[in-house]
C-alpha cells in the first residue's frame, strides 16, 4: 500500500476529461471501498462512475485468480456509460508478486514507489517485469529516502527488456501526461 496508485488517478483524471476520454474507475479494497470513496469525494470524476470492489481476501485474488466482481463491476459501468473509452481499475495494496488476469485487462499499468527503495527493481517481481507500462512514483521523495531515481529507472529497463518505463511526480503532476500519452498510444485511444 502507499505506491500512489489513487493519487496518480486523481492526478489523470482532469488530463484525461481535457483530452475527451470518457472515463470511469473500478477500485480494490479488502474489507472498505475507501479508494473508491476518496475518488468519488474528490470532485474530479462523477460519482457514479467509480465502483468500489470489496475483496473480502486479499485484493490480488480478485483481479488474478476470480476476477469475477472486477469483470461484473466493469461489466455495469460499461452499460451504464456506453460510450466508455477506458475503465481504470485499481488494485488493493502494493505486491511485487501481483499480477492481473489477461480476460480482466487490456493493458496493465503497475506503480511502485521509490520509497519502498531503489532495490525494487531488481527483485524482479512479476509486476515489474511483465506489466505494460512501470510507472515509478513519488520521484519527490528520492532526496528524503536516499534512493538513486536514475539507477531505479536504468535497471527497471534493463529487467523488463526495454519496456516502458515512466517517472512520476502526482504532487507536481511531473510526467503525467507522459503516461496518458503512453496509455492512449499503447492502448489505442483517441486523443
Amino acid at each position: 500500500m502507499g505506491a500512489g496508485k489513487t493519487a496518480l488517478i486523481e492526478a489523470m483524471l482532469p488530463r484525461l476529461a481535457a483530452r475527451n476520454i470518457d472515463v470511469a474507475i473500478v477500485t480494490n479494497d479488502l474489507v472498505t471501498r475507501e479508494d473508491a470513496e476518496r475518488l468519488k469525494r474528490g470532485g474530479l470524476i462523477e460519482p457514479v462512475r467509480v465502483i468500489g470492489v470489496e475483496t473480502g481476501a486479499c485484493p490480488h485474488t480478485a483481479i488474478r485468480e476470480d476476477p469475477t466482481l472486477n469483470g461484473l463491476a466493469i461489466e455495469r459501468l460499461r452499460l451504464t456509460f456506453p460510450g466508455l473509452d477506458l475503465v481504470l481499475l485499481e488494485s488493493g495494496g502494493d505486491n511485487l508478486a501481483s499480477t492481473f488476469s489477461l480476460d480482466l485487462v487490456d493493458y496493465w499499468l503497475f506503480v511502485i514507489d521509490v520509497a519502498d527503495g531503489d532495490d525494487i527493481p531488481r527483485k524482479r517481481g512479476p509486476g515489474i517485469v511483465n506489466c505494460d507500462l512501470l510507472v515509478i512514483n513519488k520521484i519527490d521523495l528520492a532526496p528524503y529516502v536516499g534512493a538513486d531515481v536514475a539507477s531505479m529507472q536504468r535497471e527497471s529497463l534493463e529487467v523488463r527488456n526495454g519496456k516502458p518505463v515512466l517517472l512520476t511526480n502526482c504532487r507536481t503532476g511531473e510526467g503525467i501526461d507522459a503516461v496518458i500519452d503512453r496509455i492512449a498510444h499503447d492502448a489505442l485511444l483517441l486523443t
